[in-house]
């Protein structure tokens, strides 16, 4: 949205063009509003993404694979390609399936954190953050591209030293599972329950304690990996607490995540947890699953990572 109020033409691929405008509003979090041009709306990636200098994919991990093979025969020899957040495997698949020649880019942690009001219309950003952190791989002039996503977002830009810092982080792929654990772990079939619960206003010692065991595992592998020593800091550090009780009652306190309500669906006689939801689909197989990987082939014990990928797992197979 920030890029289509400057002087970048913007274009939007997506499968329901008949739902966007190409006037796009966002709610500032100081109450006022913003608007934004888009030039092209499409679902053939030839139009939307042939004449593209950059290309941004804005998707959950199970549709980056199938949406770089709509693209890539369609780039221009000097487009590079990014992803708005790495942690979902946009390196992994973005290094096997695109050319050799095309520059790749990919942001640690979303830009921004914001809610749709209206698909394609309106939506509410949330905050924003002081910096961003981007990784650029098999480009010739890094700097140069930093500085024009920092210009695109209006944001600093700093750059990272691989792409290791930019797809593994303790952000969703283990806080996610963590609460989901916490929340669901004596969960069978046949149990309803009465509301549905916050899902970080409400947050629990025991998932704070679980998340922090998880990220310990996490930090033994980051110490395997050619990275810089702090570049993803602990949990505890970088939510400013000294255990799970304070932790908890951080996350608590966050005003973004407040109002935010756990992954459920409605039942005859209640709530039951909805495994379809992204925090099933997207943060197992495409978030926790590359950690725990990496750990195995780096032969890092860890007991609490698989316990709770090897939990989440059991309901996207249908085995429970």
């Amino acid at each position: 949205m920030l890029a289509a109020q400057g002087e970048y033409t913007v274009n939007i691929f997506t499968n329901r063009p008949q739902l966007w405008s190409h006037r796009l509003c966002v709610e500032l979090p100081d109450g006022s509003q913003s608007e934004g041009y888009i030039s092209t709306i499409s679902s053939q990636a030839d139009i939307a993404a042939g004449n593209a200098d950059i290309v941004l994919l804005c998707l959950p991990g199970f549709l980056i694979k199938e949406n770089i093979d709509k693209i890539v025969p369609h780039l221009k020899p000097s487009a590079v390609v990014g992803s708005i957040v790495s942690s979902t495997g946009f390196f992994f698949e973005a290094m096997k399936n695109i050319p050799e020649g095309h520059g790749l880019f990919g942001f640690q942690r979303v830009p921004y954190i914001a809610r749709t009001i209206e698909y394609g219309h309106k939506s509410a950003l949330l905050g924003f953050k002081p910096s961003l952190n981007v990784s650029i791989e098999r480009c010739s002039d890094s700097n140069n591209l930093r500085e024009e996503l920092e210009k695109m977002f209006t944001t600093p830009v700093k750059l990272l030293n691989n792409y290791y810092e930019a797809s593994l982080t303790n952000s969703n792929p283990l806080l996610h599972p963590a609460r989901l654990y916490g929340l669901w772990n004596k969960w069978s079939k046949g149990t309803v329950y009465d509301r549905i619960p916050y899902f970080y206003e409400e947050w629990d010692e025991f998932s704070a304690e679980l998340y922090i065991n998880m990220d310990n595992e996490f930090q033994q592998l980051l110490r395997k990996l050619p990275v810089e020593e702090g570049c993803i800091p602990s949990v505890l550090d970088y939510y400013e607490s000294k255990d799970a009780a304070s932790l908890a009652r951080k996350l608590r306190s966050i005003e973004a995540f407040k109002g935010i309500l756990s992954p459920m669906k409605a039942e005859e006689n209640g709530f039951v947890p909805d495994f379809k939801s992204r925090y099933f689909t997207e943060d197992f197989p495409y978030g926790l699953r590359f950690i725990k990987e990496l750990a195995e082939e780096k032969k890092i014990n860890t007991p609490y990572i698989n316990k709770v990928y090897s939990w989440g797992s059991k309901f996207l197979s249908g085995e429970i």
